[in-house]
């Protein structure tokens, strides 16, 4: 019989020590029996190093200076081996099964180059309280409305990486939907109506910390394909992320409605919280 296609899940860290031993022990408790693990820490200063080395000879780690997320992850992905490729934050979590459920969905599509799921907005103890949905695969909403692929919840072929390459080192906060993007121009894509991921919202995370550059660099990428201003959606994007965030809040849930817009977990954390 053949062995089980092999799964690489790279990990980017900087100073998560609060949180990668919870991202580890997601990866290495799947029931899948061909996973590697790489983390690559850009040189933490905290407990970081201190957890990596407990791990030793059950995950591949290194420890150096980087120049951003982007290039932390692409690191990992030049050492990994699988033909099933991902990353996962050092913030974030694997569901149990999950790794065994996009295994199956390669197996039984081959041609497919992304397959992804939903995944849980947890708070910093880990607690759920939303569910972040992906939609089917279409490209062009991708560019033009602004969907997002869940990217704690994304894997790839090695086939689409090696045909659209890593990820731009530029970015900082949208790689992963540029990415996506490019694999979505040349490969049909998957998505499974279930979570196979936990996304952990806490007051330092780029997500949160960061909203407006995120933002910025969202629209930067939809231009890159194809969104310009004589779009009606710049303009609608534009007013969502300028405008709603100001109106009252069922007022602003009935026109995200309108808009078809998805559920910001970042939004329903902020106002958990207000």
């Amino acid at each position: 019989m053949n062995a089980p296609t092999l799964i690489s899940i790279v990990t980017p860290s900087f100073n998560q020590g609060n949180f990668i031993e919870d991202t580890i022990d997601s990866v290495l408790e799947q029931d899948y029996p061909n996973v590697e693990h790489i983390v690559i820490d850009g040189g933490s200063t905290d407990n970081t190093l201190e957890i990596l080395h407990r791990y030793d000879g059950r995950i591949r780690w290194l420890s150096e200076p980087d120049e951003g997320q982007a290039d932390a992850i692409n690191k990992g992905l030049q050492m990994a081996n699988g033909q099933i490729l991902a990353y996962l934050n050092s913030d974030d979590s694997y569901l149990p099964g999950a790794l065994k459920i996009v295994a199956e969905s390669f197996a039984t599509h081959p041609g497919v180059g992304l397959v992804y799921g939903d995944c849980y907005a947890v708070d910093q103890q880990g607690q759920q309280y939303g569910l972040i949905k992906g939609r089917p695969f279409h490209v062009q909403r991708m560019i033009m409305r602004g969907e997002f692929v869940p990217q704690q919840a994304a894997f790839w072929s090695r086939r689409a990486m090696e045909l659209v390459g890593v990820f731009d080192s530029s970015l900082h906060f949208c790689m992963d939907h540029d990415f996506f993007i490019r694999i979505g121009q040349r490969f049909p894509a998957l998505y499974i109506a279930q979570p196979l991921a936990n996304f952990r919202f806490h007051a330092d995370s780029k997500t949160v910390s960061r909203e407006e550059k995120h933002w910025r660099e969202s629209m930067l990428v939809s231009q890159r394909y194809g969104l310009s201003r004589r779009s009606a959606w710049y303009w609608i994007r534009t007013l969502r992320h300028r405008g709603l965030r100001l109106l009252p809040n069922p007022l602003g849930q009935t026109i995200r409605r309108m808009l078809n817009r998805p559920y910001d977990p970042v939004v329903a954390q902020r106002r958990m919280h207000s």
